[in-house]
């Protein structure tokens, strides 16, 4: 095995939270296949992330309790904590077949005309947000608008009421529990704080779902449980992993998107001007460059379920690879000058969707929310400045994304 010619990879080390390009470019350029300390590969191209992405014959999920021992040693209960209990069960950690049926009842009632049916009710959600804020003239974005309109859009599918007075412990059960996603041993308080919150989701959604058997609705929950015929339909606790999983990502790395798309801006600002200029035009193209320029998802893993080649290196069974996608993002291979914010150029190829069977199953609703978020900003609040002095970056490694974004109208 060749040393490593870079530090090892460490996803907890501090400067990865403020500013993980660095660390990411390095890799990239002198050691793109990665042995960390930690136990595990690192890809950081453009071309091997992709590759492992979308081989889902020589890679997957594999074993989800050895994959977490990694982090914890081999004695660990993996599966008698709740918080890595339910992430065992939720479908992206799964291999085919149970993969292959979860995802498809889920994408069966997740249909592109559901969401495509959406676009006037997310602008009616997102004109009225910014109602409520425009006329005082600053605010916290991440808390007024970029949490809000993903959290008030998934409460809307799922037929939630946006006032229920339940709603924000189950925000705040999301932010809490979701950690256990990260690549990395947790603290014991990190963990005893996932666990006892994956039980406030359970418990929220376990209601949610006794309510649409008896009383069903025109809406998602109701198509979650009708999804499938009587042999294959999904069963309560798997519509309430489903639900937990929808819920969660479907806010949380929407939300990072917004709030690291207004920080990009205000970081290149004639960009901003280009997009207030055209909204309808551009708007769309935005999407994909924040998702390309500053990632919500920074990276994922992969298991080999057989020995492979990457880049020539021999990678055994069972050994875990960390596919670094914000960095593949940022591969000068693939996009021209690629520390540059440009909203004009085709970043289609980003990789922060994922890819082969994992592919996020809400992309389509994440487009379609950016879209509609950042024109109807750039429209009604042309003059938009976000504070980018010291930007409140969340902790943990995978979601990258802010707690609070200061901003100025």
């Amino acid at each position: 095995m060749n040393a490593p010619r870079v530090p090892s990879f460490t996803p907890d080390d501090a400067s990865m939270k403020a500013d993980p390009y660095v660390s990411f470019a390095r890799l990239r350029e002198d050691d793109p296949i990665h042995r960390s300390d930690l136990g595990y590969w690192v890809v950081s191209r453009h071309e091997d992330v992709r590759s492992v992405l979308m081989n889902r014959e020589d890679f997957g999920q594999g074993d989800f309790v050895e994959n977490i021992r990694l982090f914890y040693g081999p004695d660990f209960d993996v599966m008698g904590q709740r918080g890595y209990k339910w992430l065992s069960e939720v479908f992206l950690m799964q291999d085919p077949p149970h993969h292959t049926r979860v995802r498809g009842l889920v994408t069966g009632a997740l249909t592109a005309k559901r969401v495509r049916a959406m676009e006037p009710r997310i602008r009616e959600i997102t004109d009225r947000l910014i109602d409520d804020f425009a006329a005082d003239g600053q605010g916290d974005l991440i808390a007024r608008f970029a949490y809000e309109l993903p959290v008030r859009v998934m409460c809307d599918m799922l037929g939630i009421d946006p006032e229920d007075d339940r709603l924000g412990a189950v925000i705040n059960a999301i932010a809490q529990s979701f950690i256990v996603f990260e690549a990395r041993a947790l603290t014991d308080a990190e963990l005893a704080t996932a666990n006892s919150e994956i039980a406030v989701l359970q418990r929220f959604f376990e209601t949610l779902f006794d309510d649409r058997k008896a009383s069903p609705k025109d809406d998602l929950a109701t198509a979650l449980v009708q999804a499938g015929g009587a042999e294959d339909a999904l069963s309560h606790d798997e519509l309430v992993t489903v639900a937990i999983g929808l819920f969660g990502a479907g806010f949380e790395t929407t939300a990072h998107m917004i709030g690291n798309g207004l920080l990009s801006f205000s970081r290149f600002p004639g960009e901003w001007q280009r997009l207030v200029d055209d909204p309808e035009a551009l708007a769309a193209g935005t999407v994909d460059e924040v998702l390309r320029y500053e990632s919500s998802l920074v990276a994922t893993y992969r298991t080999a379920l057989r020995p492979a080649l990457v880049r020539g290196q021999a990678i055994a069974k069972g050994e875990k690879i960390l596919t670094l996608i914000g960095a593949g993002n940022r591969d000068p291979r693939v996009f021209d000058d690629p520390d540059r914010f440009d909203i004009g150029r085709d970043a289609a190829r980003h990789l922060s969707f994922g890819g082969g069977i994992h592919f996020c199953a809400g992309a389509e609703l994440a487009r379609l929310e950016g879209r509609v978020a950042f024109e109807r900003l750039a429209t009604r609040l042309p003059g938009l400045r976000v504070d980018t002095d010291a930007p409140a970056w969340r902790d943990g490694f995978l979601f990258r994304g802010m707690s609070s974004l200061p901003a100025r109208w």
